[in-house]
């Protein structure tokens, strides 16, 4: 990503504030993406169509924008449905984790506080940091206990 940004700001930046328009060839370029890659991106809604048609298309700013969002969410893990999700306004805020589907992959965090007690998260989701998780788990036993030994009032 962070060639990306560099990249695409040295060489955007003058573009930009001459309020350039660009080719196909040149938004491809511009956004290290292969041609057919954009043209897929609009063909699924992702990016908006260029301004034109046939030869005189041509993409703006905002379509370099908009590319450099998409490969930065990619970047960050969501996938191309995930982010067309998002575009469309399906979720407000912050990113929420998506929704789980078969065959989705994840890593949990399981504490066995005694026999029969037992807590479960997943850190992504629950958006902790791993010394966040270490915190929560201590606080949990020392919870249980505090519970356990009778000491109720708090």
């Amino acid at each position: 990503m962070r060639q990306l940004t560099g990249t695409v700001i040295l060489s955007y930046i003058g573009d930009v504030q001459n309020g350039k328009s660009f080719t196909l060839d040149e938004i491809a370029t511009l956004t290290e993406l292969p041609r057919r890659t954009v043209r897929y991106y609009i063909q699924l809604g992702l990016l908006n169509r260029p301004v034109g048609y046939g030869k005189g298309a041509h993409y703006t700013s905002e379509h370099v924008e908009q590319l450099i969002l998409i490969r930065k969410w990619q970047l960050a893990g969501l996938s191309l449905e995930r982010i067309a999700e998002v575009l469309k306004g399906e979720c407000s805020g912050a990113l929420p984790p998506a929704p789980r589907r078969a065959g989705t992959v994840e890593v949990w965090s399981h504490m066995v506080v005694t026999d029969g007690v037992e807590v479960i998260l997943e850190p992504g989701r629950a958006t902790l940091s791993p010394e966040q998780v270490r915190v929560f788990f201590r606080a949990v036993a020392l919870e249980f206990e505090r519970i356990r030994n009778g000491d109720e009032e708090r």
